[in-house]
């Protein structure tokens, strides 16, 4: 079985040309990987825009922000020697990585949870402090108790983390700095605790041995994190060969935990699958997918500023219907309608002593 998304015949439900940039310098390239909760009846979402400047021949820009939260545009010739620009995302410049572009968080809103809208008096989320100067990326949001616990990747100088901030009223906004330090990305909080611990996946990276594998970890407080494992390895020769990462907060079925989670092959095409965990001890995958439920396949899914991507990290559960909000082309912000019961049958169960192979090592 493979690819039993059913997309919304709107899609796509957000482009570049439908938000406007954050400050007149910038343009928005992208609008990606939204985070998606349900908030005074409307369906929300937490779109990560990247922005950049406009280039000109001889010379490239990028934004960073400074220590004063404001954003400034750095320009370079091409011509200098400490330049290295030969990718279209990332430059190297006196030794140190830079983005080409910068993210933060826009909120919009729907009540029909099709067409979306930016509300009044609802600012962005914007990167605070040396950790967050390259911009905030793919925000997952949690629901426990009557808090949001937003988790999202923090860029810098410095590397990719893990950055935590909570809410209850999405006006007042308390940051929890860095939970999982450099490098690690992916991390969603499950929406209750286990036996009075919280638990999150995450993905931390090595570029020396092992790979981009998805862990869990536990919490006593939401905020420290410890007993880390790694629970879904890349298989080799699969559509999920070079990297794997948790999309939203796991859902809690009869069945066990339910997680959506998206995989990449060496030539990074990117697509979805599904894995089951243990619901009193989650560190037990008790089941996953072998084929991907859902692939790149419509237009707006192949071509885009990265094409061949659909790539999730938020969505809204009603009964059997899981409406999954995701990434298309790195551009392109869509939907789909999912059927909860038929990816649980599309698992296939793990044997206590099946080995997982993984790919040749991939650092992207």
């Amino acid at each position: 079985m493979s690819d039993i998304a059913r997309r919304f015949p709107e899609n796509p439900l957000l482009m570049p040309k439908d938000l406007k940039s954050s400050t007149s310098e910038l343009q928005i390239i992208s609008l990606l990987n939204p985070g998606v909760f349900v908030f005074e009846q409307k369906t929300w979402l937490l779109v990560r825009v990247a922005e950049c400047i406009a280039q000109k021949e001889g010379v490239i820009f990028f934004p960073v922000i400074n220590a004063t939260g404001k954003v400034e545009i750095i320009e370079i010739p091409l011509n200098d020697p400490d330049l290295v620009a030969t990718d279209a995302r990332i430059v190297k410049y006196k030794g140190l990585d830079y983005l080409t572009t910068i993210s933060h968080l826009r909120l919009v809103c729907s009540d029909d949870g099709i067409h979306f809208y930016e509300p009044e008096n609802s600012p962005p989320l914007m990167g605070s402090g040396i950790l967050e100067q390259f911009g905030i990326e793919d925000c997952r949001v949690s629901k426990i108790a009557d808090t949001y616990y937003l988790t999202y990747t923090a860029v810098s100088e410095n590397g990719v983390g893990v950055g935590l901030r909570t809410t209850q009223d999405w006006k007042n906004f308390d940051s929890k700095g860095m939970i999982f330090p450099p490098h690690n990305k992916d991390c969603a909080i499950f929406e209750e605790t286990i036996n009075g611990k919280y638990y999150a996946l995450h993905r931390p990276s090595s570029p020396q041995i092992g790979g981009n594998y998805i862990w869990l970890a536990e919490s006593p407080d939401g905020i420290h994190w410890g007993n880390h494992k790694c629970i879904i390895k890349s298989r080799f020769g699969l559509w999920d060969s070079a990297r794997v990462g948790a999309g939203a907060a796991p859902i809690k079925t009869d069945q066990g935990w339910l997680e959506i989670y998206h995989g990449a092959n060496a030539e990074h095409q990117y697509g979805l699958g599904a894995f089951l965990m243990d619901l009193d001890d989650p560190s037990i995958v008790i089941a996953r997918t072998l084929d991907p439920i859902m692939m790149p396949k419509e237009n707006y899914e192949l071509n885009g500023f990265f094409g061949y991507v659909v790539f999730t990290n938020g969505h809204v559960v009603e009964g059997d219907r899981l409406t999954l909000y995701y990434g298309a082309a790195d551009e392109f912000v869509c939907g789909a309608h999912f059927s909860i019961q038929e990816i649980l049958s599309a698992l296939q169960p793990l044997k206590d002593d099946e080995e997982i192979l993984t790919s040749p090592r991939q650092n992207q």
